[in-house]
């Protein structure tokens, strides 16, 4: 079976939300956040003490948005993941790596010193620099919604929710109040769909089972 690590809202939401939506069992083992100083035992199974970790057989992966990919083409077929034949596949790629390396990695900033870092270690200037940042490349987003209900090959795939956990994130962290509106709008729509509301019960549920408080 699929095993899962993940901390409650982080970015190891992405490949639960993809296992979701496959349909595939998996078992979700919890983290406080950050696991590499809440739980340092998890070191053991994966050095970064990062999250997500999955391990499917031999297979070890600690990439999010690679997860997400993985699962696709490994569990598929599925409309989830767009093909090399298809006209949208260098878009549906595109979107898959900006949603860490471009959209994730400033909310990161944010988070660390507006909220996890100690007090006396905060930065106030940093942390609106990077929202800036965020919702500066966010307009990408606003752009690509403004005629589609999805980002690419019109249809929901991996690419959504790889960006969705963007907007989950910036949710969190109280950048959702500057979502344009097509932005805002497209967040609403990718909330309603199944496959994330029973990630999101999923989430919960486990937390509760394991005993694991939220610290994102």
């Amino acid at each position: 079976m699929i095993t899962l690590y993940h901390c409650a809202a982080a970015r190891s939401f992405r490949p639960l939300w993809m296992l979701e939506e496959l349909g595939l069992p998996y078992e979700l083992k919890m983290l406080p956040f950050p696991p590499r100083v809440f739980a340092k035992e998890y070191l053991a199974v994966n050095p970064l003490g990062t999250v997500p970790y999955l391990i499917d057989g031999e297979t070890r992966m600690t990439e999010s948005s690679g997860i997400c990919h993985y699962l696709g083409t490994r569990y598929g077929p599925t409309p989830l993941i767009v093909g090399v034949d298809e006209p949208a596949y260098g878009a549906f790629l595109n979107w898959m790596y900006f949603s860490d390396a471009t959209l994730t990695f400033p909310q990161a900033l944010v988070l660390r010193y507006s909220q996890l870092e100690p007090e006396e270690r905060r930065s106030p200037q940093v942390a609106t620099d990077y929202a800036k940042w965020f919702l500066g490349r966010l307009r990408a987003v606003e752009a690509a919604t403004a005629n589609a209900k999805m980002l690419c090959a019109d249809r929901f795939t991996a690419a959504d929710i790889a960006i969705g956990y963007a907007l989950r994130l910036a949710e969190r962290i109280g950048l959702a109040k500057d979502f344009g509106p097509n932005v805002a709008a497209y967040w609403q729509r990718l909330q309603m769909r199944d496959g994330y509301q029973r990630a999101v019960a999923a989430e919960n549920l486990a937390g509760e089972q394991q005993k694991v408080a939220r610290r994102l």
